[in-house]
């Protein structure tokens, strides 16, 4: 089983480092590296007379690949697609014919067999080669460049497959990623919104569950359902998804109180358009008896929050408490751990906090302090329920379990305020 996430480029020189380092390593009898050859190695190796064959090859299974050649085969295969080097490929498969159908990383992964991986890159060059040698992936080549926004690659591939309407599951590949381009093609050549018994199609659970924060590509996306034909509910909550202030004022006019009101979790993952639960949709702060600036701050939604802001909602507007005591938390602790954060944390950029600095400039209290708790969606590997007592905005980014969802600018700003540390 693998242990170890084979990258999308993988770096052939950086594996090798790491299996001299795992030689190294076994060979001082570290015990995770004693651990990695007990799993992966066919043997009982005595440490000292392991060679760097027997780390190779305990490396490259740790990966999910089958031997050091297999993984040696997978590097330069992605590297000659992200390359567009079309000799390089057409040589490494009429030289191994059963790469055409593998993943080009040698192991099952969303980027596919060659064809489909090169387009994710746009590399029509060998998209056409591979055709000519017999590819049959170019159903899941054209998802894979719709997801990606490789539109005139998509377009090859559709020729290619006879110009067919496109299946009623594709759409769900560019809402996950946000992508504008993707989703706007498939609309055009006819993807389908809902089914001949009108039952729905579109993936607004996967637009507004996504671990993606793009609030501009998201806008869109909802629009482009709707002036093809979904019918979006008329709520408050949908209205900032969609970034339509204009409904928004609207929904104001209606209810002179919606600058005070809390929303349930289905209010704002409605089920009928396939939502998922608390856990299964994406967040960072718990949203559930959330109120619009909470929305604000987990969905990025930074002029909404200004407009919110303008129109007198009160800063430290506090969640819904549910029957166990939990909530009562402000949009101040939805900028310390907020779904934005992911990337900019997984990526390792610089974090910025415009949303914290923006409440704290309208007087957010750095104080408060409310109970929280939190279970993580499964992809994250972080299992169960943690529970957060009595804590200020400062003290809920220290403790949180998972730090790929904490802004340190969010928490440094706030330190700044006199907040109190656990």
């Amino acid at each position: 089983m693998a242990n170890r996430h084979f990258p999308v480029r993988p770096n052939l020189d950086q594996l090798k480092h790491q299996a001299k380092d795992l030689l190294r390593a076994i060979r001082r009898t570290d015990p995770d590296a004693t651990a990695d050859f007990t799993e992966h190695h066919p043997k009982s190796i005595d440490p000292a007379s392991c060679r760097l064959a027997d780390a190779q090859l305990v490396l490259a299974r740790s990966y999910g690949l089958s031997s050091w050649p297999r993984l040696v085969t997978a590097c330069r295969m992605t590297d000659a697609i992200w390359r567009g080097d079309v000799e390089a490929v057409r040589a490494m498969v009429l030289r191994d014919p059963r790469l055409l159908d593998e993943d080009a990383r040698g192991v099952k992964g969303n980027w596919g067999p060659p064809m489909s991986y090169a387009a994710n890159l746009g590399q029509d060059a060998i998209i056409e080669m591979l055709r000519g040698l017999g590819a049959s992936d170019l159903q899941f080549a054209f998802g894979r460049a719709c997801l990606q926004g490789q539109i005139e690659t998509a377009r090859r591939l559709n020729v290619m497959m006879g110009n067919p309407r496109p299946l009623d599951d594709v759409l769900s590949g560019p809402a996950y990623t946000l992508n504008v381009a993707g989703t706007a093609l498939l609309l055009e050549l006819g993807a389908r919104l809902y089914d001949e018994h009108g039952n729905r199609l579109a993936p607004v659970e996967t637009v507004l569950g996504t671990d993606s924060r793009k609030p501009s590509a998201k806008h869109r996306i909802l629009e482009l359902y709707a002036e093809y034909g979904f019918q979006l509910p008329d709520t408050p909550t949908m209205a900032l998804h969609r970034g339509r202030i204009d409904l928004l004022e609207e929904h104001l006019r209606r209810d002179p109180n919606l600058l005070k009101r809390t929303f349930t979790h289905e209010e704002i993952y409605p089920p009928e358009l396939g939502c998922h639960d608390e856990v299964q949709a994406t967040h960072g702060t718990p949203l559930a008896g959330a109120t619009l600036l909470h929305m604000c701050a987990d969905y990025d939604e930074i002029e909404i929050a200004r407009w919110l802001l303008a129109r007198g909602m009160n800063v430290d507007e506090r969640a819904a408490v549910d029957a166990e005591g939990f909530g009562g938390h402000t949009a101040l602790f939805s900028t310390v751990v907020s779904q934005p954060n992911f990337w900019i944390n997984h990526h390792g950029r610089v974090p910025e906090a415009p949303f914290t600095q923006l409440l704290l400039e309208h007087g957010a209290d750095p104080h408060v302090r409310a109970s929280l708790r939190k279970e993580l969606h499964p992809g994250y590997g972080i299992e169960g329920m943690r529970e957060y007592r009595d804590v200020t905005p400062l003290m809920w980014g220290e403790q949180f379990q998972f730090k790929k969802l904490v802004n340190t600018a969010a928490m440094r700003l706030i330190s700044e305020r006199g907040a109190e540390r656990a």
